[in-house]
């Protein structure tokens, strides 16, 4: 039994494999699934788990070097915004067009219950040295 950190068996087991440069989405339940991707559903009901949990939960388990956001997010969605850049600080900013096509590239998707807009950010895996 793990003492502490993320206990969901899939989510857990995918975060253990993911390297430097890998990118995973923390998507809220509307964001376009894309093909390809491996995906951990952590939806419940709409609002459980929320992007800020998920995030924060994340934020402890793997190391972020950068992340990358939809521009839309500051006026659209200031909390989430804010949890991002507590968490990460300055994000980069593209298009949520933009983001959903840098989403397939990605190497894991974590889907939250999340519904509100432009709740979504890729998070780039660095390392801890």
């Amino acid at each position: 039994m793990k003492r502490r950190g993320i206990l969901h068996d899939a989510l857990s087991g995918s975060l253990a494999r993911l390297g430097h440069t890998d990118m995973v989405v923390v998507a809220d339940c509307g964001l376009p699934r894309p093909a390809g991707v491996p995906i951990v559903d952590l939806a419940l009901v709409f609002g459980i788990p929320t992007f800020a949990q998920v995030l924060a939960a994340l934020a402890e388990e793997i190391v972020v070097e950068r992340v990358t956001i939809a521009r839309e997010t500051a006026s659209a969605n200031p909390d989430a915004h804010v949890a991002i850049a507590d968490h990460f600080g300055v994000p980069e900013l593209v298009s949520h067009d933009g983001l959903k096509e840098l989403s397939a590239r990605a190497a894991l998707v974590v889907r939250t219950g999340e519904a509100t807009p432009y709740a979504n950010a890729i998070l780039h895996c660095g390392v801890p040295f």
